[in-house]
């Protein structure tokens, strides 16, 4: 766990989130400032900076909030009607929390 890291703390029950799915390698939980009608966010609990941070033996946990985000839009309802997978990779890419995260983004009415 990073000490000044906010995933951490959510994922070491420290900070308060709204959790809608966890398992022994991550936790997806609702964004605090959302931007879509279902806007949750994938965390793995090993903490790992960034995309670009992402070493070898990490790929199989990408794999995993892949597959987690793909269980939680069936949960929320919106696999059929379609959602958004989305890595933010470092400040210029759109990161605010060095801590790696994958939004799902979905729920509109199109």
């Amino acid at each position: 766990m990073e000490q000044d890291c906010i995933f951490c703390k959510i994922v070491a029950k420290e900070s308060p989130a709204d959790i809608v799915y966890e398992n022994d390698k991550l936790v997806v939980f609702k964004d605090i400032n959302p931007e879509a009608p279902v806007h949750l966010l994938v965390v793995p609990k090993k903490h790992i900076r960034s995309v670009n941070d992402i070493e070898p033996e990490d790929q199989t946990l990408v794999g995993e909030m892949v597959a987690a985000a793909k269980l939680v839009a069936a949960q929320e309802g919106i696999n059929e009607s379609g959602y958004n997978l989305l890595f933010n990779v470092e400040r210029g890419g759109g990161q605010i929390i060095f801590h790696l995260h994958l939004h799902l983004l979905g729920g509109w009415k199109r």
